[in-house]
């Protein structure tokens, strides 16, 4: 019996070391991931990438082409926005767009784009992306620049007159623009 087990036991031993030198091996080829080949989908085309990429920084890359005005965004606004936000910015049932200035340090602070919102850039990136609820990403860059600019009026930001486009929208200075700390904290990839 001694025999059989040193031998079964050399075996178990000898295969052990086969199995750590083969997972040794392969841990360091390249994986599937490393290679490209998942076994899955397809390559996005430019076309698809390009709807895809729609963000738009805190200083204003991203913006597209086109202009807007208050008279244009009223029009806008009171057609596809006034639903959920009422006629003037400030009813609601959602979000209230309009008022809140100096409210930020009371017990009860009214967080719009005129008391809150650090950059006017946010605007266009987030009304892009996603409004109107109901038919996300339907809007022309005209009626977006429009919808802003009047947004931006409302809230005593600019005045009735000002054209917003890619060089103006990144030079208002929001009422909270400095209501923000940094984060120091490195960004982790």
């Amino acid at each position: 019996m001694d025999g059989y087990a040193t031998s079964t036991h050399k075996f178990v031993i000898a295969g052990m070391a086969a199995l750590v030198v083969v997972f040794g091996v392969v841990s360091f080829g390249r994986s599937a991931e490393e290679r490209g080949e998942y076994g899955l989908g397809r390559p996005a085309t430019d076309k698809e990438i390009r709807a895809w990429n729609i963000d738009v920084s805190s200083t204003g890359e991203g913006l597209p082409l086109g202009q807007g005005t208050v008279k244009l965004g009223a029009q806008v606004f009171a057609a596809k926005c006034a639903v959920c936000h009422g006629p003037t910015g400030t009813e609601g049932p959602k979000d209230k767009l309009v008022g809140g200035q100096n409210t930020l340090t009371t017990p009860k602070p009214v967080r719009t784009i005129g008391s809150y919102w650090p950059y006017a850039t946010t605007l266009y990136d987030y009304i892009n992306r996603a409004m109107p609820f109901n038919a996300p990403q339907s809007l022309t860059s005209d009626e977006i620049y429009s919808v802003i600019a009047w947004l931006l009026f409302q809230n005593q930001v600019i005045a009735e007159d000002v054209v917003i486009d890619a060089q103006t929208l990144p030079k208002v200075h929001m009422p909270n623009r400095n209501g923000f700390i940094p984060d120091s904290r490195p960004d982790v990839r």
